[in-house]
């Protein structure tokens, strides 16, 4: 399979219409061989009581962009992606802006991904640390 970063991006936002993705206003912005970014704006429908980035908005961001990236060396045809567990690292507050998540594999086995996921802000400092497990399935069939 030839890697093509345009048609994974497009995949990767297209199918997050509808879902927490789109609510949470992630965007997937790039993709290479071993890694996907996605963006997320920090605003009032993110923050804790405090006006703070929610950890959980945090988690959501990392659990969005590794699931996908895991999704990425699978074929979608017999195998599926489940997360399976995840840990998250709160280093830095954040009220406004944009903060950007990387997914880089750690290990690519053939039932397990383990993902790395750094969490910045606008200027590289760290956010949020993650570490994400996905387990891979074979494909069930729909019930109808």
């Amino acid at each position: 399979m030839t890697f093509d970063k345009e048609k994974i991006l497009e995949y990767c936002n297209r199918i997050s219409k509808n879902t927490l993705m789109e609510t949470l206003n992630i965007e997937y912005v790039d993709a290479g061989e071993g890694f996907l970014t996605a963006t997320m704006p920090v605003n009032p429908s993110v923050h804790q009581p405090m006006g703070l980035l929610h950890g959980g908005a945090s988690v959501a961001l990392a659990e969005s962009v590794g699931s996908a990236a895991s999704f990425i060396f699978i074929n979608p045809e017999v195998s599926e992606v489940r997360g399976i567990e995840i840990s998250a690292n709160h280093l830095k507050a954040k009220r406004e802006g944009v903060v950007t998540a990387t997914a880089k594999i750690i290990h690519q086995g053939a039932s397990i991904h383990l993902w790395e996921i750094r969490i910045v802000d606008e200027r590289d400092n760290l956010i949020s640390l993650c570490k994400l497990t996905n387990m891979v399935l074979p494909k069930r069939k729909k019930a109808h």
